[in-house]
């Protein structure tokens, strides 16, 4: 059958593309190969994952039999990949998606999950090698590897994967292989689906059609993107940044993951490898303001409501809320090792669960009320019962805002009084007022309107360093923090207050490399100690922060220059991780969804501001 394509070195983090069917996705590399992807749902263990264990992690390739030259797009507005192969002697292509079940109700159920992978003959003749092998439950669940007629099943008791080919399947040690020739117009189509214990296997007697499921997918990812309001410049960006930032929806729940790795990490060999594939409520706040900018008001509902059954359930541990949950509601996110993984490129520890779940992060809150006031505006009117639950959350607001905390960047050293966290306490208490203003609802106003005066002038008083002529990252500190940016983006002070702007000019000086930027100093005389060993590249959210608040100062030569820049900095597909390493390369989970949305606003409030328009919330 020839030898054997087992993955020999890791692929670099950004040479990818994404799938997914709005309950997981799976990452497909430039070489073919799937090194990433756990079913039935984005926080399933992992059944591929040689992106973290090159010899354990498991994969599944379909390539061309000899090396040369591969290239990736996807079909025009849609999360539809094609991989095409460039030989010599012959051109193949593999176009790769995960149906979207649109019969499916929505919130509320779930499709089948299945890949769909299509193999097509363009010219010449090419020898192509079909390489399928599974590690169930992160690569601790041993399976049995089964040759059907119609292909070959992987049992364990993680569940099942049926794999369907139109050429005879062999059984390798486990893996499933196959080699075959492929020829102009020639089409093949593989299925892999996920079986739930109990499930039926396939019967095989039927060939998938792959073509009508991938006019189907094409059709759906087309008529979901007709809705982007947005026509302005830079929105060939924003369509990808849309259509990632859809794949990291959990249509069942309405819930909205970071990203869908985990472990990848911050620093090549390093161990800031953290566990994305969770709903952080500032993160998933976010994204519904990036929906509604863009026209996507049915993802705003169906979060909504997910966000309105984690408020009801008001779990007095740190707070009403809690900093993020799973994408069914669980609260316990225990963080653990696979110590039988050695990580990217040997970065350990590779972590699973997430040990910030219980952290105190006081900014959630303004985040949060943020996005419901929005949503109250532009979408639809929140019901009493609702209201009910913010006006109780704002209450603990007004009563806790002065408590130390762990802050946006969930440090794990010591809690201290972030600036960043006191904003958006500001923010929690001045979206409510202005919602109940509105709205004529009921609270008690003249508390609130009196705390979050004194959250105004503390911060005023307390995160101002006079000698520096900036905002710092807590009190009592000379630290920076990239997230002070944000003041002028919520209102908090005006975007050409000369607080704001020499706030700027030495976030420029301490925190920018060449226009990128840094979250805040791990190293030098005045340095942040976040509990954390080693360290990490530029924060991609942060250099759109950067150029919103430039943006809004009226420096939009400066705003547009970064901003031009950082587009050079997605990979090949427009994907972006979290952070950029120092010669360019991603680090971080991939992709990210704080650093998609970042664009989406940047590019909409630069856009409007070189029309000679303002963009209000």
């Amino acid at each position: 059958m020839g030898s054997d394509s087992k993955p020999r070195t890791y692929r670099p983090i950004e040479s990818c593309g994404i799938i997914g069917n709005l309950q997981s996705v799976a990452l497909v590399s430039t070489e073919g190969e799937i090194d990433w992807c756990c079913l039935p749902n984005f926080d399933s263990p992992s059944i591929f994952g040689a992106i973290l264990d090159r010899g354990k992690g498991g994969y599944f390739r379909i390539a061309p039999v000899t090396e040369g030259v591969n290239r990736q797009m996807y079909l025009p507005e849609t999360n539809v990949l094609m991989t095409r192969f460039l030989r010599p002697d012959g051109v193949a292509e593999v176009l790769d998606f995960m149906p979207v079940r649109e019969d499916s109700v929505w919130p509320g159920a779930q499709s089948p999950s299945e890949i769909i992978r299509i193999v097509r003959g363009v010219r010449g003749v090419t020898r192509i090698r079909l390489d399928c092998s599974p590690a169930f439950g992160y690569a601790l669940a041993p399976h049995e590897t089964e040759i059907r007629p119609w292909g070959c099943l992987f049992r364990s008791e993680q569940g099942s994967l049926a794999l369907s080919s139109p050429v005879p399947i062999a059984d390798e040690g486990g893996h499933a292989v196959a080699e075959f020739t492929i020829h102009p117009k020639e089409s093949f189509t593989f299925s892999l689906r996920f079986l739930e214990h109990g499930e039926p296997t396939p019967g095989g007697h039927d060939p998938i059609d792959g073509e009508i499921l991938m006019d189907q997918a094409v059709k759906y990812w087309r008529g979901w993107l007709s809705r982007c309001t947005y026509k302005g410049r830079w929105r060939e960006r924003i369509i990808r940044s849309a259509l990632v930032l859809k794949l990291l929806t959990y249509r069942p729940t309405g819930a909205i993951v970071a990203a869908p790795t985990c472990s990848l990490p911050e620093e090549v060999g390093g161990t800031r490898n953290w566990d994305y594939r969770y709903t952080w409520i500032r993160d998933a706040a976010f994204t519904v303001y990036a929906f509604l900018r863009m026209g996507f008001t049915d993802e705003a509902k169906a979060f909504m409501g997910w966000l309105e059954s984690r408020i009801h359930e008001q779990e007095r541990v740190n707070g009403p809320l809690n900093v993020m949950y799973a994408i069914d509601g669980r609260h316990d996110l225990t963080e653990f090792t696979l110590d039988h993984f050695e990580g990217y490129r040997g970065s350990r520890p590779v972590r699973v669960g997430n040990g910030a779940y219980n952290q105190l992060q006081l900014d959630i809150y303004g985040e949060v009320v943020d996005s419901i006031y929005l949503y109250d505006k532009h979408v639809t009117p929140i019901s009493y019962s609702f209201w009910k639950q913010v006006r109780s959350m704002l209450e603990w607001v007004a009563a806790n805002w002065q408590q130390p905390d762990e802050g946006l960047w969930e440090v794990r050293s010591h809690r201290q009084h972030f600036i960043y966290s006191k904003l958006q306490c500001w923010v929690a208490l001045d979206r409510g007022l202005r919602l109940a203003a509105r709205r004529s609802l009921p609270l008690n106003r003249a508390y609130l309107e009196q705390e979050r005066d004194r959250v105004f002038e503390w911060i005023m008083t307390h995160g101002w360093d006079a000698d520096q002529q900036s905002f710092v990252q807590a009190a009592g500190t000379k630290a920076l923090d990239a997230a002070n940016l944000l003041m002028p983006l919520v209102y908090f002070i005006a975007p050409t207050d000369p607080r704001m702007l020499s706030t700027i000019d030495r976030t420029i000086e301490a925190l920018v490399s060449d226009s990128l930027v840094y979250r805040y100093q791990l190293h030098g005389e005045v340095f942040t100690d976040d509990g954390i060993s080693g360290g990490e590249g530029t924060f991609s959210m942060c250099t759109f922060w950067l150029v919103e608040a430039l943006t809004r100062a009226g420096r939009l030569e400066e705003a547009r220059l970064i901003f031009e820049k950082m587009l050079t900095y997605c990979n090949h597909l427009g994907l972006y991780s979290e952070e950029i390493g120092p010669t360019g390369e991603s680090l971080g989970n991939i992709p990210q969804a704080f650093t998609h949305l970042g664009l989406v606003s940047a590019a909409l409030n630069l856009n409007a501001r070189l029309d000679g328009q303002e963009y209000g919330s």
